[in-house]
């Protein structure tokens, strides 16, 4: 478990910004359950999802990168919650897979030129002798606006993406899992994306989608 508990590159539970996040929310218990749906509550609440924050550049894929700004998409949440939860003790790791969204907002489809969400990052934390999973992408606000409700987390169940919303429409499934690692891939991570979108990588567009306006501002 030494390479699930030690800081990496993307995954800095060393950073003090981490260090003071999880130092804060853990909570006063020792258990390590107790101490993992603490953390997972408090990623999920404390960044806000932002699709447009996606970046080509390496360094916002760090965990402390979300926790400054403030704002984020889903790889660097994972990367996040994994940090705080390796520097409380509890081994972590990050998956990735291509997920389809069927409830995307019309300029998220027109930039990305597809329904498919590749390399979806969820986070793995091992509890009580397994791995579990987390998904701590989507704050509670988000939800509310998209009429989800928003995932919890006992640390025990898998938590991933909600299969429909209220209302009983289909919202998000799993197409490919690409697997979990101990730091997030870069080189297999941003191949895969221009593989999937490769008008995002060229040079008449902008290095940070959020260079365009979000229409999930007021989230």
């Amino acid at each position: 478990m030494r390479e699930y508990l030690s800081p990496g590159r993307f995954i800095d539970s060393d950073h003090p910004a981490v260090v003071e996040f999880a130092e804060q929310h853990r909570g006063a218990s020792r258990d390590p359950l107790e101490r993992a749906i603490n953390l997972y509550y408090a990623v999920r609440e404390a960044v806000r999802y932002n699709p447009y924050t996606f970046s080509r550049d390496p360094q916002t894929l760090r965990g402390s990168y979300a926790l400054t700004t403030g704002e984020s998409y889903c790889v660097p949440k994972a990367t996040l919650l994994a940090g705080c939860a390796r520097h409380c003790g509890i081994p972590a790791r990050i998956g990735l897979a291509d997920v389809k969204n069927h409830l995307s907002t019309p300029r998220l489809l027109e930039l990305l030129k597809s329904d498919m969400f590749a390399m979806h990052g969820y986070t793995e934390l091992f509890l009580n002798g397994r791995w579990v999973k987390a998904t701590p992408a989507f704050n509670q606000k988000l939800c509310e606006l998209f009429n989800v409700a928003p995932l919890e987390f006992d640390g025990i169940n898998d938590s991933v993406f909600h299969p429909f919303n209220r209302d009983g429409a289909q919202l998000m499934e799993y197409l490919v899992d690409h697997g979990q690692f101990a730091d997030v891939p870069e080189t297999f991570f941003f191949e895969h994306l221009q593989k999937c979108y490769p008008h995002l990588f060229t040079d008449q567009q902008p290095q940070r989608l959020g260079d365009m306006q979000s229409d999930l501002s007021r989230t």
